[in-house]
Formats: structure tokens, sequence, C-alpha cells
């Protein structure tokens, strides 16, 4: 067999079935949006409208997180049909296999390794500050060794607080997919809840003059600002890493996903629109202007709490996305590209212990010890990859007649769609930096050397084959 034939063998959606029935079916489409709105909405609500606003778009901030959201909604409908007409664990890295062969879906779900575990390194970077921030209200403090990355020259060893959030999001998932869903759909609806609280108080101090001018900066502000607050939607993909858990997954999934881009999109909107009017755009250019804002008019306490909502926010962002990486592990252990051990679900909690246990280990290695500022990036040149090949995919995926999705979700307007999704993907790509794309590449040839000196020695599916 050539080795053209070989990367393109497709994998047999009924194998993957199987092998996935041995998860455990519990979750509803409002889990699945809770899921996706704990991974989308983060710090970012907090910091971009008012950021972006400042510098590139003006009030018509609110026009610029309208286009992202169309733009990311091409995408999130072809993630829909995939997960109706495919309701299988690891997402693209899964769909790629079926549809394009090994090779393109090994080239995917090493991308989606990096967005999961970057993403989720970074956060809990992220909450440590925020914890360190809120602790320190209260006159306590965390030794310099253990507040920051190993670095000697600055005195910090080890960041004791991302490594020990990482580990209490394990033992809260080790305790099965139904409890960490409730106590993961609890944090979303306070999450929420602290975000309509600053719309009920800053609604009360909005002056309409400081929404004119409207577009300072013109058409091309509102498009450079939409190309940025993009990234603020990325996150709605993990909810596909759970359709092997779904209940009635042709119906469920695509609510779950296009409900997390709607909900999400309603409160970037109206958070971009109070900010603005409570303070002049040009002031905006803060570390983060919503506290700014309130403290403006003197209510500190509400700013207070938004501290809360901002480390709720990356608590339940990393819960999702620790789920999904572990779902995704499991997949790729499942298919023997990684080690077999990988790839096994627990009989007693229908859960891929040793994945997520894999997954767990090297996310609080890398948030608690290396400095993340220069490689976050990369989790946006990852999730576009996979946004890219998903929205390519549903061209071949409608002409297989072997894969029935009669009463699944379809996007709409096919196939010319999926055409403009991919474009409108590869346009953001363009976006990113030459330094992004370098250590992109070296990601990926990373990727290759062990998918051509393990994964492809030891694939189900070339075995199945022969």
């Amino acid at each position: 067999m050539s080795l053209m034939k070989r990367v393109t063998l497709k994998e047999d959606l009924s194998r993957y079935l199987d092998q996935d029935q041995r998860f455990e079916k519990t979750l509803g489409s409002s889990d699945l949006i809770a899921m996706g709105v704990g991974a989308v909405i983060g710090t970012g609500i907090f910091i971009l409208p008012g950021t972006v606003a400042a510098t590139h778009s003006g009030p018509a901030i609110v026009l610029s997180f309208v286009i992202a959201a169309i733009v990311c909604s091409t995408a999130a409908m072809c993630y829909a049909e995939f997960s109706s007409a495919l309701p299988i664990a690891g997402s693209a890295y899964s769909f790629g296999n079926v549809i394009f062969g090994e090779g393109i879906g090994w080239f995917l779900g090493w991308s989606l390794i990096l967005e999961y575990m970057l993403a989720v390194a970074a956060v809990s970077t992220g909450f440590a500050s925020y914890f360190n921030s809120f602790i320190a209200g209260f006159g306590l403090h965390i030794p310099q060794a253990l507040d920051g990355p190993f670095d000697p020259a600055h005195g910090t060893y080890f960041n004791i607080v991302a490594f020990a959030i990482i580990w209490l999001i394990f033992l809260l998932l080790s305790r099965g997919v139904s409890t960490s869903m409730k106590v993961n759909n609890l944090m979303v609806i306070i999450k929420i809840a602290i975000i309509i609280l600053f719309l009920l108080v800053g609604v009360f101090y909005i002056k309409p003059s400081n929404w004119t001018p409207f577009a300072p900066y013109g058409t091309k502000g509102i498009f450079s600002g939409a190309s940025l607050v993009f990234f603020a939607y990325l996150g709605f993909d993990c909810v596909s890493a759970a359709a092997a858990e779904v209940k009635q997954p042709e119906k469920n999934m695509p609510r779950g996903i296009i409900g997390t881009l709607v909900i999400c999109t309603l409160l970037y909107i109206l958070v971009s629109i109070v900010l603005t009017g409570m303070v002049k755009y040009t002031k905006l250019d803060v570390g983060n202007p919503v506290a700014f804002a309130l403290q403006l008019v003197h209510q500190d306490w509400v700013a207070g709490v938004l501290s809360i909502g901002a480390m709720l926010g990356m608590f339940t962002m990393m819960i999702s996305m620790i789920y999904s990486s572990s779902r995704l592990i499991y997949s790729i252990g499942r298919d023997g590209l990684f080690p077999k051990f990988l790839g096994k679900i627990n009989e007693k909690t229908h859960m891929p212990s040793h994945s997520m246990l894999a997954v767990t280990l090297i996310i609080s290695l890398t948030g608690s010890m290396l400095s993340l500022d220069q490689l976050t990036n990369l989790v946006n040149i990852g999730t576009l990859m996979a946004f890219t090949f998903v929205s390519a995919g549903i061209i071949p995926l409608r002409k297989r007649q072997d894969i029935p999705n009669k009463d699944g979700f379809k996007v709409p307007f096919y196939p010319v769609l999926p055409i403009i999704s991919v474009l409108l993907c590869i346009v953001m790509l363009t976006q990113l930096s030459q330094e992004t794309w370098l250590m992109f590449i070296v990601w990926v040839v990373i990727g290759a050397i062990i998918y051509f000196t393990y994964g492809i020695k030891h694939s189900k599916l070339a075995q199945n084959k022969n």
C-alpha cells in the first residue's frame, strides 16, 4: 500500500459508534449550552468590549461583535451538522478520520490538542492572578517562589494556584459527567447573573452622548475590530467533543452549538452597549475597562463582584476544555495513534480516566512552570484550522450514502454557506502574525514525526484494513 493511500484510509463510522457505546448518554441541550457558554464567556467579556472600542471601533464595537458572530455562525452550523450526523467522541479529529482520512484526522487532532491544552494552561495562570488579587484584599499572600512560572532570576519557581486549580477540576470531573455538569451549570448561571448585574447597574449611568460619534474609525475600524473580537467566540467547538455522551444527539447537538453562539453574542453586545454608554470610548483603553467604568460611577462593590465573575468565567472555561481535551486524547488512543491505554473507558464511571489523568498532568505542569505569553496565539490558529476543515468537510459528508442524517440538522444554503465559511476562516488565518505561523509549523512538524514514527505503525484502522 502506497504512503498516500495509507494516510487517506477512512475510518468506518460504525466502529466509532460501537467503541463509544461505553460512554453513558446523560447530557441534554441545556448541559451543552452551559458547557459552550462556560468555554466562550471568560474574562474577555470584561475586557474586549472596552479595549477594542477605544482603539479600533468606538461605540460601533456592537457591529464588530455582530460581524464576528456571523463569521463564527457559518462554522458553528457546519459543526452542528457534523455532530448531528456523526455523534462520536473526538470532535474535528474523528470527523476528519471519517471524511478525509487518517492523515488529515491526525493533523486536526494535533491542532486541537494545541487549542485545548494551551488555552487551559494560559487561563490557569490568569485565574491564579485574579485569585491572588482577591485574597490580597484579606491580607493573604502566596509566597513569591510559588507565585509564577519557573524563573529563578525573578524569584519564582512554580505557580501553585495554577497547578492546584487544574487538579481541583480533575477531581470534579472524575466524579462523573452528571455531577460535574451540575456544578458547571450552576457556575455558568452565577456568571451570567453577575454579567446581568453589571448591565442592570450600568444602564442607569448611560449617557447617550457617549455613543457619538458612533463609528469614529469608520468602516475599516468596525471590520478590524471584528477580526479582533472574533477570537472571543472561540470555544463553542468544544461542545462537539461531547457528542458520544448526549441524549438524542441529532437534536441536542445543534441546539447546544447554535444556542451557545446566540447567548454569547447577546451578552457581548449588551455589555458593549452599556459600557460605551457609561464611559466615552476614548477612556476605555485600560486593563479592566468594565471595573474602571463602575469605579468612575462610584459602584466599587459591583466591580468587586465582577472579579468573582471573572474567576467563575475562567473556572467554567477550564472545566469545558479539560473535559473536551480528555475526550480528544481518548479518541486518538482509541484509534491506536496514541498508546492504547489512553483509549480505555472506566467501566464503573463511564469516563476515559487515563486520558483525563494524562491531560491534567500535562496542563497543570505547563501552566504552573512555563510562561505562555508568546504561545497563546497558537490557540487561535489551531482552532481556525479545525474550523476550515470541518466547513470544507460538509460537501463530502453530504455525498456519503452510508452516513444518514435524515432527522438531524443540515447547513442551509448548501453548498454556498460551507464554502463561505472556508473562505472566512482563511481570511481570519491571514490576520495572524508570522511568528504565530512559524510556531505552528514547528508544532505540525513535531506532530508529523509522532504520526509517521508511532501512530501509523500502531493504527487500528490499518490493522483492520489488512
